[in-house]
């Protein structure tokens, strides 16, 4: 079991009320010590646990198992320990009562010990850069675009983007993992959530957790300009997926602009407050959701396109929002990223618009007939695959359509990785095998953000691109699938 800083807590104080519970079995003489002792541990480890934690949805089912175990302890103390044949009916149906509550408290408090380890504290691994990581979140709207999700011919198309860029060291707090304040991560939490069916309040700790960038810091001193990496998210994904890879990416020197897409992402909080809730549904037929999957990217590649377009007038000091950054972001480097169909996105985005120097498609089916980027590709693949433990065959053949007119292109085989394993989402979420992989949760972080990094360093930047295949062979298996 994994057990994480954040998880010990919680899953000690279930274990000290499975203690509490057993002390009322314990030998007579003794019964009373290990009682006091057990209810002090009980307290102790709760308390704790609140205090440094704050209230926890998984701490209720152990609350209840606590209530248990001590009625449990207080019958067992006034119980005589007599023969069964001289224990009178009442009395033992009161002993058959007391055995159930004991099992029904050990099973609440395993539950909890089980939710508390299966939903953990959100703790992002710290940048492993030397610089330190500011944030800001702005809405840009795209004057010559309709929005396409709605019939009003006024409404234009908007996207809100997260940056992350190297900061001067700064002691303010971390900014909310989910959003710009409570309650934007409320609605986004939750309306995850709603998005796969679960209960609103599963994702709360993700809510409150927050990451190691500071809003507005200080950018880092000097006059070096950075290459900036555009992230799109998965389907019904969100710009703040792949926080820990963004900061990891900012605090060695670039720039990473993540959207939001609005009426795909699952929740979008504008500038004005207003929500807007993703619309993406599948109609059950196979070339009708092929058909909408590439409407989808194609919309998701021109925010791209323009996102480069306005970070180019931020460095030029020609648009509002980020003054900071005028003069050090270098869009003459500059790469696109996506994770799944953000990925299929990101591959539309360099095929169709040179600007973009190098593509990284991370677990992503490739969309659109004739896609070929030239730039330097890397698709990251889940060893997992997407039907079976070998990879999907229509996956990898797609994959070696699209990137074979790219200098290079490589396909980066994972093995033990699943979809979500190149996201945050296991360092927060059940360690499904089929979801999350079976790598670890700290290690799937560190493959993600260290194979991204050579492949931008070695292409951005000019760090070894004759030896990036044997970079990348101690991630997992390489082919080289380009030019």
């Amino acid at each position: 079991m994994d057990l994480t800083a954040g998880t010990l807590l919680p899953v000690a104080t279930a274990v000290t009320v499975l203690l509490l519970a057993v002390s009322g079995w314990a030998p007579r003489g003794a019964r009373r010590r290990c009682v006091v002792v057990a209810t002090a541990l009980v307290l102790l480890c709760g308390v704790t646990t609140v205090v440094a934690q704050g209230w926890r949805w998984q701490l209720g089912p152990v609350l209840v198992a606590a209530a248990l175990a001590a009625e449990v302890t207080r019958r067992r103390l006034r119980d005589p320990d007599l023969p069964r044949s001289a224990v009178p009916p009442a009395q033992r149906r009161g002993r058959v009562l007391v055995v159930i509550a004991g099992v029904a408290g050990a099973g609440l408090a395993l539950t909890g010990a089980v939710a508390a380890w299966a939903f953990p504290v959100l703790a992002l691994p710290a940048p492993s850069g030397p610089a330190a990581v500011g944030t800001l979140v702005v809405e840009w709207v795209d004057a010559e675009r309709e929005e396409p999700a709605t019939p009003d011919p006024g409404d234009h198309r908007a996207v809100v983007a997260q940056l992350w860029y190297p900061a001067a060291a700064s002691d303010g707090p971390g900014v909310l993992y989910l959003g710009r304040d409570a309650r934007e991560a409320g609605l986004v939490a939750s309306g995850v959530a709603a998005l796969y069916g679960l209960p609103p309040f599963i994702l709360d700790d993700a809510a409150r957790g927050r990451s190691a960038a500071v809003s507005g810091a200080v950018p880092q001193a000097g006059t070096a300009r950075w290459p900036v990496v555009l992230f799109s998210p998965g389907l019904g994904g969100l710009r703040t997926q792949n926080t820990a890879w963004a900061q990891d990416l900012a605090s060695h020197g670039y720039v990473v602009v993540a959207l939001d897409h609005p009426y795909d992402s699952a929740v979008v909080v504008r500038d004005d407050g207003s929500v807007v809730r993703s619309s993406t549904t599948a109609s059950g037929d196979a070339a009708e959701d092929a058909r909408r999957a590439q409407g989808w990217a194609e919309v998701r590649a021109a925010d791209l396109r323009f996102a480069l377009t306005v970070l180019g007038e931020l460095d030029r000091g020609e648009r509002a929002g980020a003054p900071m950054l005028a003069g050090r972001l270098d869009v003459q480097r500059a790469a696109a990223v996506g994770h799944s169909m953000g990925g299929a996105a990101a591959l539309l985005a360099a095929a169709a618009d040179d600007r973009f120097d190098a593509v990284v498609d991370v677990d992503g089916f490739p969309r659109g007939d004739g896609v070929r980027p030239r730039q330097p590709a890397l698709a990251l693949v889940a060893g997992r695959g997407l039907g079976d433990p070998d990879g999907d065959d229509a996956y990898a053949a797609a994959l070696e359509e699209v990137l074979r007119e790219a200098v290079p292109g490589y396909r980066l085989t994972v093995p033990g990785a699943a979809h979500l394993t190149f996201t945050d989402a296991p360092l927060y979420l059940p360690p499904v095998p089929s979801m999350m992989g079976d790598i670890g949760r700290e290690r799937a972080h560190r493959l993600t953000t260290d194979a991204t990094r050579s492949f931008l360093d070695a292409v951005l930047r000019g760090e070894g691109a004759d030896v990036l295949a044997d970079e990348l062979a101690a991630f997992g298996r390489v082919e080289s699938l380009g030019r």
